[in-house]
């Protein structure tokens, strides 16, 4: 995608000096992206795109301009560009979004809205493509590739197929295909995987990829298969693995997993690392305003070792190569002109934030306006679930078990996301399996909300809640409502909450709930300003604490828990999955 000024010949014109410029910035320390080079620089702007950057000494006037900028000595690089990020999971709608996120540096994202489709499907990949238009910066759209993320193994509330991508490829803020999760489809050749990809390449659209873990053979057949980047890269090699093959690496610092310590270890000794980007995947509200989005990505690299222009570099000029941005990502003649003016390159402070050639936030602070936009799909209760009562959240131990039973049971490895299946003899208490005397050990049920009925009930060892009940309707990537308790009264009180208030995340104790994140925009996002969401955030976090979940961040660990394309092991609504070989195992498995 190459963004057309609006009028060509008077942009070449204002190059050339023959007509007044729109603006000159003058007296600045111009970080040249193409080169490496740091000089004092006065930039010319014209139709709100870069005409010309004259290198010259700070006190020079600036020639052919209507309005002149002096930029206090500072130094000149472009607007951040977040190369994979999932704008639900800030828990913000886009417009909030934006107002959140713009006075970090942030002038354009490439966003995945999968968390939405597979609520709401193809009018809510429309809806965030809508809602993102008209802005102060770019929202570019991916468009959700695993809707579900495998099928067979859970339902969403959707399905996407190769013809669901061609009708959406048809969207203006369209450049990608999403994260391609089904990995294991890619790899494989399976029918769903292969026909999708082919919708997207023949509609001219990049391949986002998704590959955990990958090393050597998988990563050479991902690669062939389509996806050209991965943002999933955290284990020790695992991204110099991926350069290698000539895949793009996007470094990640969400608000959950912090890759870029075994990345930068991986990678740092390379002498070109010219496919490394960086993103934030899921970042959320009150971490956004109080840590930062891309600008903190920036500063935590360099902190590690990065130089700092090679640092900026990943963080604009190689994410919009990545996403086919012709010119976006630089500040060159013909790039739009989205730039950031920044008193310090190492610790990344941000004067002021430009995009389109007007200054839109300066020193923390918004300056332009976000004009206010109302759409139906917002107000839509998408928790469809069915009535259950205290019986219902028993794990019962099938007939005829004794006073010991069987189970396969959700591991975790520590904070990450990864899990897997081991077998454990438990105690039966009544006909129901008991954990009372193991503090380490929860139940787990994922309830579908789509209106099946069906859900999945088992245990989970190592998530880190020692008493009440955690629940949510954020729950990657199908949503459903998804619970882990210790307590059955507590949880039955977390699932009638969560019902009621349209989604969100919530937590009880002792049966009765202490603290709820509402989340009504499908069951994912609230309407509210980001600063009342950060507030509403951060009191959740708090709650999920003094309930054990004592970690960075306790918001989304109950997330990770049924995402069946991540390894080894997750639960669904249909069942218990063993991801790589994408089958259903038995909660209680046969002698």
């Amino acid at each position: 995608m190459k963004i057309q000024p609006r009028d060509k010949r008077e942009l070449m014109a204002a190059a050339l000096g023959r007509i007044d410029c729109d603006l000159a910035i003058r007296n600045v320390r111009y970080v040249n992206l193409f080169t490496g080079e740091i000089y004092p620089a006065t930039v010319y702007i014209h139709g709100g795109f870069v005409a010309h950057v004259e290198p010259c000494a700070p006190e020079t006037l600036p020639e052919r301009s209507k309005e002149v900028v002096d930029g206090g000595g500072r130094y000149l690089v472009p607007g951040l560009i977040d190369a994979h990020v999932h704008i639900e999971s800030s828990l913000m709608t886009p417009r909030a979004f934006a107002a959140a996120v713009i006075p970090h540096g942030v002038s354009c994202v490439i966003t995945d809205p999968h968390e939405i489709g597979n609520v709401l499907g193809e009018r809510a990949v429309r809806y965030m493509h809508d809602a993102g238009q008209g802005l102060p910066m770019h929202q570019f759209i991916n468009i959700p590739s695993c809707v579900p993320s495998v099928p067979g193994l859970e339902e969403a509330g959707a399905c996407f197929d190769a013809d669901t991508i061609r009708r959406l490829a048809k969207l203006p803020g369209v450049v990608g295909l999403a994260e391609v999760m089904d990995f294991v489809g890619v790899v494989n050749g399976e029918d769903r995987m292969m026909e999708i990809i082919e919708a997207a390449e023949e509609n001219g659209l990049y391949l986002q990829g998704h590959l955990p873990a990958g090393f050597g053979r998988m990563v050479s057949a991902y690669r062939i298969g389509g996806p050209i980047s991965c943002h999933e890269t955290g284990r020790p090699g695992e991204a110099l693995d991926k350069l290698r093959a000539g895949m793009y690496v996007d470094a990640r610092e969400s608000s959950m997993c912090y890759n870029l310590p075994a990345i930068w270890d991986s990678v740092k000794d390379l002498p070109w690392r010219g496919r490394l980007s960086m993103c934030t995947d899921d970042r959320e509200a009150d971490d956004i305003l109080e840590n930062g989005q891309m600008d903190l990505v920036l500063r935590n690299i360099i902190s590690l070792g990065m130089d700092p222009v090679e640092a900026i570099r990943s963080a604009t000029l190689i994410p919009a190569q990545e996403a086919g941005l012709e010119n976006l990502g630089a500040v060159a003649p013909g790039y739009q002109a989205n730039l950031l003016l920044v008193d310090d390159l190492r610790d990344f402070s941000i004067h002021s934030v430009w995009f389109d050639g007007r200054e839109v936030a300066r020193e923390g602070r918004l300056l332009a306006e976000i004009p206010e936009m109302s759409f139906d799909i917002e107000r839509i209760n998408t928790v469809n679930v069915p009535q259950l009562g205290l019986e219902d959240f028993l794990l019962r131990a099938p007939k005829g078990s004794g006073d010991r039973v069987r189970v396969n049971v959700l591991t975790y490895s520590g904070q990450t996301s990864l899990t897997r299946i081991v077998t454990e003899e438990l105690p039966v208490k009544d006909g129901v399996v008991d954990i009372s005397g193991d503090p380490e050990l929860c139940y787990a049920m994922v309830v579908n909300r789509y209106g099946s009925g069906r859900r999945t009930f088992g245990l989970v060892r190592g998530f880190g809640l020692t008493h009440g009940a955690d629940g949510s309707t954020v729950s990657h990537d199908c949503h459903n409502l998804t619970l882990v308790f210790r307590d059955p009264a507590s949880a039955l009180a977390v699932y009638r909450q969560l019902k009621a208030v349209g989604g969100g995340i919530c937590a009880a104790e002792k049966g009765e709930v202490t603290c709820t994140l509402a989340l009504p925009v499908g069951g994912l996002m609230s309407s509210a300003p980001a600063r009342e969401t950060a507030r509403a955030a951060t009191a959740m976090k708090q709650a999920l604490r003094e309930l054990g979940l004592d970690m960075v961040n306790p918001l989304l660990r109950i997330a990770t828990l049924a995402l069946p394309v991540v390894p080894e092991a997750k639960f669904s609504d249909l069942g218990l999955v063993e991801v790589l070989s994408k089958k259903l195992l038995p909660i209680f498995p046969e002698e």
